[in-house]
């Protein structure tokens, strides 16, 4: 199935924040929603429900449990036992509340910037504080990055009680090899570290790449770790409000069912809906909009060897986001400012993702081919001045 980004007079109709965000005569490649239309399963159902009058409470189903995990078992031979999981509104909840029930006020949480920016609001929201072990640049999966695994020992042996890991990682479009994954969670379970791992990228990860869920790793994981599951970023549906806990062993199950009940019925039910269809039937779809975000990213590699050979870049392995490094062109620790404010082009800032990203942006390349060369040559335009 052919998917294609939709012009932008139609998407500028859009009342989402990408689109009310900044005006009309700014690209927005900053915030992560996809400028492709809804899959037609999704929407198909969506307009089923409206058809029956079906917005009421949400109540007891595991229909959108069973179809993730059909999708999991198709996609990354991985098992899920449905009564092992539960919804909730976002995986931003999943995060906090899954951190909730595992640290304790004042605990130190692991996270590995640059990482995507909300790691550092989740946190102290559960109670904790956020300790920093960044990526090492350099990895072995050809990304250029890689898990600090010493670093993460050393944090663990100090005290830390969780790591929230981003697999795949935002914004670096890293997939995490899956010997580095059994490494993280030997060493959890060696020194009582819980493991979070926000895994809502994973349906994106890129045809050459393999994706593995934390949770499959190695019976150490299972024990340690809870996942945060959505369909909203692999089928753009962030405001329907639906994701999942989703755990492997007896121990994490109870915790996640342990939570009060709010927790789950705040789940939209549009959300659930929508889930449901894209986890059973939006794949033809999917695999549509992963050539479209596939082609993107080399025509990214092509403007910028061309236009601005001075940035780096290396091609992303899952979702849409690219990790640009204008550190070479002088324009300081937010070049995203300039980005804005000269070229029109709104971009988000690497230093929202930690401190190491001062003089990195993150783009979204889920657009049209046009949309992004001329985001890139309105960006090129500004050396020329």
């Amino acid at each position: 199935m052919k998917v294609e980004a939709e012009p932008l007079s139609r998407l500028r109709q859009r009342t989402s924040e990408k689109w009310r965000a900044y005006p009309d005569d700014v690209l927005p490649l900053f915030v992560a929603e996809m400028d492709y239309p809804l899959a037609p399963p999704i929407a198909e159902a969506l307009h089923a429900a409206v058809d029956r009058s079906d917005t009421g409470y949400i109540g007891p189903d595991d229909r959108t449990q069973r179809a993730f995990a059909g999708f999991a078992q198709r996609h990354w031979g991985w098992e899920v036992d449905p009564a092992r999981t539960r919804t909730t509104t976002d995986v931003g909840v999943v995060i906090v509340e899954s951190l909730r029930a595992l640290i304790r006020p004042g605990d130190r949480v692991v996270i590995t910037p640059p990482v995507y920016p909300p790691f550092y609001d989740f946190i102290p929201e559960a109670g904790g504080v956020v300790e920093e072990v960044p990526l090492l640049s350099g990895g072995t999966d050809g990304a250029g990055w890689a898990l600090d695994l010493d670093g993460l020992e050393r944090a663990f042996a100090g005290g830390a009680t969780a790591f929230l890991l981003c697999n795949p990682h935002n914004p670096l479009g890293l997939v995490h090899p899956r010997a580095e994954l059994e490494a993280v969670a030997a060493l959890a379970a060696h020194h009582g570290v819980h493991v979070v791992s926000d895994e809502v990228h994973a349906p994106l990860t890129h045809r050459e790449a393999t994706f593995t869920p934390f949770l499959s790793v190695s019976d150490e994981a299972r024990q340690v770790g809870i996942a945060a599951h959505a369909a909203t970023k692999a089928w753009n549906l962030a405001g329907l409000k639906c994701a999942l806990f989703v755990t492997a062993s007896p121990e994490q199950a109870e915790r996640i069912h342990a939570l009060p009940i709010e927790v789950e019925v705040r789940t939209s039910l549009f959300g659930r809906i929508a889930t449901e269809a894209a986890y059973a039937s939006g794949e033809e779809w999917l695999e549509g909009a992963l050539t479209a975000i596939e082609t993107n990213r080399a025509l990214l590699s092509v403007l910028l060897t061309d236009r601005l050979p001075r940035v780096g870049y290396r091609e992303p392995h899952a979702s849409y986001l690219a990790w640009l490094d204008f550190r070479q062109l002088g324009w300081g620790d937010d070049p995203a400012a300039r980005i804005l404010e000269e070229a029109r082009v709104a971009v988000n800032p690497g230093t929202d993702f930690g401190a190491n990203g001062a003089g990195f942006v993150r783009l979204n390349l889920a657009c049209s081919p046009d949309v992004l060369t001329d985001a890139i040559d309105r960006i090129a335009e500004l050396t020329r001045r």
